[in-house]
């Protein structure tokens, strides 16, 4: 990478020095894991799908996984995906959106991004409507439900799920494509598991009740715990940290303790 001396030296404090190297061994890594949970749940590896989590990434570092195949990208923040999406246009990347987002975002969003994960509000859900019909294209979007019941966590409940997606064919230019979930912050296995269960469930209850609502994918699932996710059935596990490595501190320091996973 041709690069100046200080960007240089922060990227291989995170990613050591060979980042493709190490993004290739990291996903080979969760390649692996991701096999090895389906071949318990009795599924197929092609019937999940991968969308790795580049928040914080460098648009350097975010080339290289490009060129690794990483070709949808899941960003948490629209400024900092709008900055990426710019910068690596004609790539053939494309972009998902999956953390909450604020209404005044709502027109940049959809300036580039091919998916929104988080919807989670009938407001958002037409000014996105707005901006989208303004460019005459499309989004596809998944329903965020908030299935541990911590109020720190965005999403409707799963009980609203059912009104929630019947409204949604007001919007021509959304297009429902699933559920998403966040699993508990802090909680064992059994309490993770409760909450990708309940995801399920909502979707099980979608398909019975209103079979042409578009709900048909279940986005669930992270770094620790796609396994447990896969195994109750995501098609979409979003894992950031274990492709590229622990996220930098607060003020912007990686310490050796945050270097990539190996």
């Amino acid at each position: 990478m041709d690069l100046t001396g200080d960007v240089e030296a922060d990227i291989e404090a995170r990613f050591g020095p060979d980042p493709e190297r190490t993004l290739r061994d990291n996903l080979a890594a969760v390649e692996e894991r991701i096999a090895l949970a389906c071949a318990r749940a009795g599924r197929g590896r092609s019937e999940v799908r991968l969308l790795p989590v580049s928040k914080t990434v460098p648009v350097e570092v975010v080339r290289l996984a490009i060129g690794l195949g990483m070709t949808t990208l899941g960003e948490n923040k629209v400024q900092e995906a709008k900055g990426k999406a710019e910068a690596l246009a004609g790539l053939g990347a494309t972009w998902s959106v999956i953390g909450h987002l604020q209404t005044n975002k709502a027109k940049a969003m959809v300036s580039f991004a091919s998916e929104f994960q988080a919807l989670d509000s009938l407001r958002l859900a037409a000014l996105l409507h707005e901006s989208l019909s303004a460019l005459g294209r499309t989004l596809d979007v998944f329903v965020q439900i908030n299935t541990s019941d911590e109020e720190s966590k965005y999403g409707i409940t799963p009980e609203e799920a059912d009104a929630f997606v019947g409204e949604l064919g007001r919007f021509a230019s959304l297009k429902p494509k699933g559920l998403m979930t966040l699993a508990i912050l802090k909680g064992g296995a059994e309490e993770v598991r409760a909450c990708f269960r309940r995801l399920h469930a909502v979707r099980e209850r979608l398909q019975r009740t209103q079979a042409d609502c578009g709900i048909t994918q279940l986005s669930m699932g992270m770094t620790g715990d796609f396994e447990i996710a896969i195994e109750e059935g995501a098609d979409i596990v979003r894992v950031g940290q274990a492709i590229f490595g622990k996220r930098p501190t607060a003020d912007g320091h990686f310490w050796p303790g945050l270097l990539p996973v190996a």
